[in-house]
């Protein structure tokens, strides 16, 4: 018996009932307005229970403001109601003697029993269109979550098609989501949640329900279910893990991930204890690219009721950091419920501090401590939180200079003295090392570790690798050793002295680095590197992050000296300074330059592809379809991993992120990864893509050539663009014959795995090696496309498949498969039906007709019943002959087309009788029966055909094929038309059944009914 998605809806249900203690109710049971997607016999009580102080004037306006949210885009208006259910709705009233103001709040966030919980299937909402999601959830009336399921059984359908489900309701029942919180998709593997604004890749799963990250590696989907929808944890989602972030050009909703969830909860709880304790909230470790700013901003939020509105000081060690942070908090203002202000100077800082005795939050830079002459603030009532916590420079304790004999004393010491009751908690992208005592002592210990295995594993973030070019610029082994040695010193040691030192050394290093002839070997190598191998890989954005700001320069020069057509192309971006020369202006310009430049490099259509970088957008700068950094600077721990963090954004089909390195940094990424957990070890001690892509990209390879065996595509390599179309062609009607079902499908999975692991070890392979990998990557687009759903066209294939020759055999021409066609695939156009027929490639002709023919059995599936099932049946019999060696290829092929030519003449049989394409549908419903063929003549028929489509059309009420006393109804309406027609008897049954049927399709696949 097979599980359907009936049967997984059953169970959902069951799940939501007996675990979670939810109500059930079937939609088409609860008489209602189609056109309100609220359950809104619910609100009106809801509210009395959760506002019991206010008059029913005040709750009318309530839910008259709720049912009526202004104009504008959805969006704009889910924004509204965000507010509304978080904060509640303003309203005025008249007590009597006054008009007065108040909140009406929608959801009591104290005492979760004074809420009502429903779980509702087949709720049905006419907009434009009629729409019936799988299951909605409703807390006191209001449909806050949709959860769209998919067959666990149906191979073709998945929980992609899900989300492509719940996209096209949100376009065709919009008012639905006006009141969403968040939507769930599940195919029973595979179950996430994700906001009206999030594209697929962001739909992310949920995979604890106690915040243990121990066995998350699989998620069962009643982890999500459970975990997401305990009542008291769903209205904690609710209230402060959902947020509007203001953003260019488009608002982004955001919920919360799994990992920022649970992290936040103990981050609060560890603040709490530290105010009372010691002042040292912990420090929370969540990888690079995991969310971390925006854990700040839920953790900041709900500080305000957790510690009864303290005053919040986040410091960064960077002014660039302190903006792109400040930024953040900024467009999340709303949710925030305040607007972050930024201190521009210690005295500002002071100000701002010493004017307020709660509240706020407040900016600020290490920098603005360093002039510290007496405590900014002695209130207890102010959390620290330090953005990236582990520097070296938060030390503790006071250093003399033994040359000078200075005192030098810590930052970490300054901000102490500067808020010496305040309490103290850390931010970090990267992990703490173990001989970083200074983090301990001043933050304490971890609080929540999200490391870079977990964030892999749940897909927040991609593996990253490594690839080394040193080689090609014949720099000296001590050159480099010395110049790792030198940096590490200043990275490891804040000690004025030594850094003074180590500048000297390097600026004599830098001359090496610089050196004319080192820079054009470099750039000649990133360029063939570049054009080679990454410029077609996703958008071919790419960075390339200099030794200094004069070597960023001459890197760029060169280039436009080199490539003078990539001016668009390429640019520079780094802070300027006052004793820059003349000649860089033009280039560096200020910093409105550099914001205009940082929003062409975020758009993937901008032709700004590579940015040269020194320092700025090293931290906190994402670009998620940047996939290419070229390192031509030492870097050590974790400014090192913050740097190669740049390029492990989830995007797309992306696979990772790869490091070019030119300095020699591998040993220094060995030892950043030292400092992770033994996990991350473990996965990731060996980033190399030498021993870890290339490999694979071998192994698979050799698998595919395995899987063609029998059919030679050797002149691929030398061909023409006609032998390379012919080949790629000739390769989809071999492995499309009947007997090779099982090896088609390995072939497409293995050549998937192919060209994932090529995408990241391109620069590796032999020229001969990417020919061939890029002739299974045709073949297996081309079987895709012509297997997959929906339409496709010549065009698209010959596009898709150009695009990819280009990245492996530079090919100019257009690969033409078949023809000049440049339309759809048209089933009822003959000229194109003789092309398919005419195709030497006999199993590819059987492929694509039979793709045309499902194509339009799908479509008569929506319309009309009785062809839909004849055209199936037929169909499914040429099919099963075939493959059962009973039908040649000519033969089936025969067969094919006189069904398609059978499609074509019905497609016009409507016409010829006058009728419409419903009443057609009737119509082959009344003479299905083959007793009635003989019984009536045609306008006889017709005029019953008529006259039944108008009764049907006037009785027909949304949602009645899902209530039984409706169905009876309309039953015994058609049976009393039939009779009254004298429809012979033996027929009647098999008729009323197919008119129903047909009835019921016409409901779930038409535009809504009046009730």
């Amino acid at each position: 018996m097979t599980f359907t998605e009936a049967d997984f809806e059953n169970s959902i249900i069951e799940l939501f009932q007996k675990n979670l203690g939810y109500t059930y109710a079937y939609g088409p049971d609860i008489r209602r307005d189609y056109h309100n997607p609220l359950y809104e016999e619910q609100i009106l009580p809801a509210l009395e229970t959760i506002n019991p102080t206010l008059p029913q004037a005040a709750l009318e306006e309530a839910v008259s403001k709720l049912k009526s949210i202004g104009t504008g885009t959805l969006i704009q208006k889910n924004s509204v109601f965000t507010d509304y259910l978080q904060n509640g709705i303003s309203v005025k009233y008249y007590d009597g003697t006054e008009e007065r103001s108040t909140l009406v709040s929608l959801i009591d966030y104290q005492n979760v029993n004074n809420n009502t919980f429903h779980v509702i299937n087949q709720w049905t909402v006419v907009d434009e269109v009629e729409k019936r999601p799988d299951i909605v959830i409703f807390v006191n009336g209001l449909p806050l979550v949709v959860i769209e399921l998919k067959s666990p059984s149906r191979e073709e359908t998945d929980v992609s098609e899900a989300y492509r489900q719940l996209r096209n309701y949100m376009h065709d029942i919009t008012s639905l989501f006006v009141y969403n919180a968040f939507c769930v998709m599940s195919d029973h593997a595979t179950s996430k949640a994700g906001t009206i604004t999030a594209d697929e890749d962001w739909y992310m799963e949920w995979k604890s329900t106690d915040g243990s990250y121990e066995n998350t590696k699989y998620a069962a989907f009643d982890v999500l279910f459970e975990g997401m929808f305990e009542k008291n944890r769903f209205l904690d989602i609710l209230k402060h893990f959902i947020c509007y972030s203001r953003e260019i050009p488009n608002d982004k909703k955001i919920l919360g991930a799994y990992h920022q969830y649970f992290a936040v909860k103990k981050a609060l709880t560890s603040t709490k204890e530290a105010t009372s304790t010691d002042g040292k909230g912990g420090v929370f470790w969540h990888t690079q690219g995991s969310g971390k700013s925006l854990s700040m901003v839920f953790y900041a939020k709900q500080l305000q009721t957790t510690l009864n509105s303290p005053t919040i000081v986040v410091i960064t060690d960077r002014n660039d950091l302190d903006g792109q942070l400040f930024g953040q908090f900024s467009s999340c203002a709303d949710y925030l419920r305040q607007t972050p202000l930024n201190a521009e100077s210690r005295t500002d800082l002071k100000n701002l501090l010493q004017n307020r005795e709660a509240n706020g939050i407040i900016f600020t830079t290490m920098q603005k401590f360093e002039e510290y002459d007496a405590a900014l603030s002695k209130r207890r009532n102010i959390v620290v939180i330090a953005d990236e916590a582990h520097r070296s420079q938060y030390g503790l304790e006071e250093k003399i200079n033994p040359n000078t004999g200075k005192i030098f004393i810590g930052t970490a010491r300054k901000i102490r003295d500067s808020l010496p009751n305040a309490t103290y908690i850390g931010f970090t992208g990267t992990p703490i090392s173990n001989a970083d005592r200074n983090t301990r002592e001043i933050f304490g210990n971890y609080i929540d570790v999200y490391d870079m295995t977990q964030s892999v594993e749940d897909n927040a973030t991609l593996p990253i690798y490594y690839e080394s070019r040193v080689i090609a610029l014949n720099l000296n082994k001590d050159v480099l050793e010395k110049i790792d040695t030198e940096y590490g010193r200043i990275a490891e040691d804040a000690e004025e002295y030594i850094v003074e030192k180590s500048k000297q050394e390097l600026g004599r290093l830098e001359s090496i680095l610089g050196a004319p002839e080192t820079i054009t070997s470099l750039c000649e190598d990133i360029i063939t590197h570049y054009e080679t191998y990454r410029q077609f890989e996703l958008t071919g954005k790419a960075m390339i992050v200099a030794y200094s700001r004069s070597i960023a320069m001459k890197i760029y020069r060169r280039i436009m000296e080199l490539r003078p057509e990539w001016k668009d192309k390429i640019g520079v971006v780094m802070t300027s300074d006052n004793n820059d020369p003349e000649e860089w202006r033009d280039v560096i310009g200020n910093k409105k330059h550099n914001k205009i430049m940082g929003g062409k490099f975020k758009d993937d259509n901008d032709p700004l592809k590579i940015a040269i970088v020194v320092d700025m957008w090293l931290t906190g700068f994402d670009v998620p379809s940047l996939s290419t950094m070229y390192v031509y600077k030492p870097m050590r721990g974790h400014n090192l991993m913050q740097a190669i963090a740049r390029v492990n954004r989830v995007y797309k089909d992306k696979q990772g992120g790869l490091i070019v390195d030119y300095v020699g940094i591998a040993g220094a990424l060995r030892q950043a990864m030292r400092d992770y957990t033994g996990r991350d070890r473990k996965n990731y001690g060996n980033p190399d893509i030498g021993r870890t892509a290339y490999p694979k990209f071998m192994e698979k390879l050799e698998v595919c050539h395995d899987l063609f065996y029998g059919y030679d595509y050797s002149a691929f390599t030398t061909g023409s663009d006609l032998d390379r179309a012919k080949l790629i062609s000739g390769g989809v009607n071999f492995l499309s014959h009947p007997t090779k079902a099982e090896i088609k499908k390995a072939f497409i999975k293995e050549s998937l795995l192919l060209r994932h692991a090529l995408s990241l070890c391109r620069s590796m392979v032999s020229q001969t090696q990417r020919f061939e990998a890029a002739y299974f990557e045709a073949v297996r687009t081309l079987l895709t496309r012509i297997e997959g759903k929906g339409k496709l066209s010549f065009r698209e294939i010959n596009d898709r498949i150009n695009e990819l020759l280009k990245q492996s055999v530079q090919s100019d021409g257009v690969v033409n498969l078949f023809s000049d066609i440049k339309e759809k695939y048209s089933l009822f156009d003959a000229a194109f039906l003789t092309e398919i027929a005419s195709m030497k490639e006999r199993n590819l002709a059987v492929e694509v007709l039979k793709k045309l023919l499902s194509e339009q059995v799908v479509v008569y599936a929506r319309t009309n019943v009785v062809k839909s099932s004849k055209f199936s049946q037929l169909l499914s019999a040429a099919m099963s002959n075939y493959l059962k060696g009973m039908l040649t290829n000519e033969q089936v092929i025969e067969e094919l087309l006189s069904i398609a030519k059978e499609m074509a003449e019905a497609q016009n049989e409507g016409e010829k009788l006058g009728l419409t394409t419903e009443e057609m549908a009737f119509y082959d419903a009344l003479t299905k029966p083959e007793a009635v063929a003989d019984f009536y003549e045609n306008e006889e028929l017709i005029a019953i055909t008529k006259e039944l489509t108008e009764i049907l059309q006037k009785n027909k009420t949304i949602d009645w094929q899902k209530k039984e006393t409706a169905r009876a109804g309309m039953r015994r309406l058609v049976k009393r038309l039939l009779k009254k027609h004298k429809y012979p008897p033996e027929g009647m049954e098999d008729a009323v059944n197919t008119v129903i049927s047909q009835c019921e399709m016409w409901t779930d696949n038409s535009a809504g009914f009046e009730d």
